[in-house]
């Protein structure tokens, strides 16, 4: 069992930046893929980015390359987005997941735990 907390989202304006976090709780999160999905009022839930348990492969949206950045920290259990740039559409929740598949994987289908998500909210 794996519990995730994100934290780090908020209201900022076109062009600014967020960090948003993910802590996990256990000793095994390095063993995990871990990505980010938002989720926008009236529509699905959408892949953004995901990094391999132990080698840090990424693998990101076309919509979010080149602006967000996932990383992640084994020691701390803890993992990261940042996100550049920021444009009114990227406005969503804003949730973390891990699972035992590959780091290619985009559906969420395939995530076993997730996080309660954090709001982004952008103005133009």
């Amino acid at each position: 069992q794996v519990q995730l907390v994100e934290s780090g989202g908020g209201l900022v304006q076109a062009g600014g930046s967020l960090r948003l976090s993910c802590a996990a709780s256990g000793r095994t999160f390095n063993i995990y893929t871990m990505a980010w999905f938002r989720q926008a009022p009236g529509k699905e839930r959408e892949f953004v980015a995901s990094i391999s348990g132990n080698t840090g492969r990424t693998y990101y949206a076309d919509s979010v390359k080149g602006r967000f950045t996932i990383s992640r920290d084994n020691a701390k259990n803890t993992g990261y987005l940042q996100i550049d740039s920021l444009k009114p559409e990227d406005t969503a929740a804003y949730y973390c997941a891990v699972g035992r598949g590959s780091f290619l994987q985009t559906k969420p289908a395939l995530y076993d735990y997730w996080g309660q998500g954090t709001q982004v909210t952008v103005s133009s």
